[in-house]
């Protein structure tokens, strides 16, 4: 069964109207990391498949979690790219429905090691604006929106539409002419900005985290650069050990990640 979510989430505030109710299944400690919302085209070629997957990662593997709608195509791939335990799918229909039913693994393991998300309770069956409220949520809890591929007449575009009104930047992969209408003309129109260099644009949620590294709770406190304080407040002499192994340094007050 679902559980009513009771916390104010600040990112939510976003939105046109703050949701009345939020039902979850799953880790909400996800919710204190840094996010991204990524979406696109149900369909996307196959360049988009291999970028998106790389973009993902590259996000993914510097403790960046991934929000997106939980539909086929892109959304599936950002999902699966960046592993059910540092992803939130929100979902349009109540958390106990598996929809669409070819994501309902996905959603599944997303629902055991990462967080689910709905505005609406269980038993409600996704109608077509329903999908507009999910969408709205998907954008509010990302610091940024990525639309990786969407054509001129793409749902991704309402999108795009919440997160002007939002005030987050938007950006897209980079396509050739007459492939990817929708991104190229807001690239067209100065309404995002492409991404050319996937390494360079993950580096700006910061430096690449060693795979051996843990991303446990004390990587994703850092990584928010707390000060010295607050962090031996929380994790006594685990910072002091830290410090010693070279993987955060402090530099006026403030922890950072190495």
């Amino acid at each position: 069964m679902s559980t009513l979510f009771t916390e104010h989430i600040t990112e939510l505030e976003s939105m046109k109207k703050y949701p009345k109710e939020l039902f979850y299944r799953g880790d909400l400690s996800l919710l204190q990391r840094p996010k991204v919302s990524i979406v696109g085209t149900r369909t996307p070629s196959l360049y988009t498949q291999h970028f998106t997957t790389e973009l993902v990662r590259a996000l993914a593997k510097r403790g960046v979690c991934i929000v997106s709608g939980a539909a086929m195509g892109v959304d599936a791939l950002a999902h699966r790219a960046a592993g059910a335990d540092n992803t939130i799918a929100v979902l349009g229909n109540g958390l106990d429905i598996r929809y669409p039913v070819i994501n309902s693994a996905l959603i599944a393991s997303i629902e055991r090691s990462g967080l689910l998300l709905s505005q609406f309770n269980d038993g409600f069956r996704a109608t077509g604006w329903s999908f507009v409220v999910r969408n709205e949520l998907v954008v509010a809890l990302g610091e940024i929106l990525i639309v990786t591929e969407a054509d001129l007449e793409s749902g991704s575009l309402r999108s795009v539409e919440f997160a002007q009104k939002m005030g987050k930047k938007i950006f897209v992969l980079s396509h050739r002419l007459n492939e990817s209408l929708g991104t190229n003309r807001l690239l067209h129109e100065g309404e995002a900005e492409a991404i050319h260099d996937i390494e360079a644009f993950a580096s700006k949620f910061g430096r690449a985290v060693e795979e051996e590294r843990p991303k446990d709770a004390f990587f994703y406190f850092c990584q928010k650069m707390p000060t010295f304080d607050q962090t031996v407040e929380k994790f006594g002499d685990r910072v002091y050990e830290a410090e010693l192994e070279g993987s955060i340094t402090i530099q006026n007050g403030i922890v950072m990640l190495q």
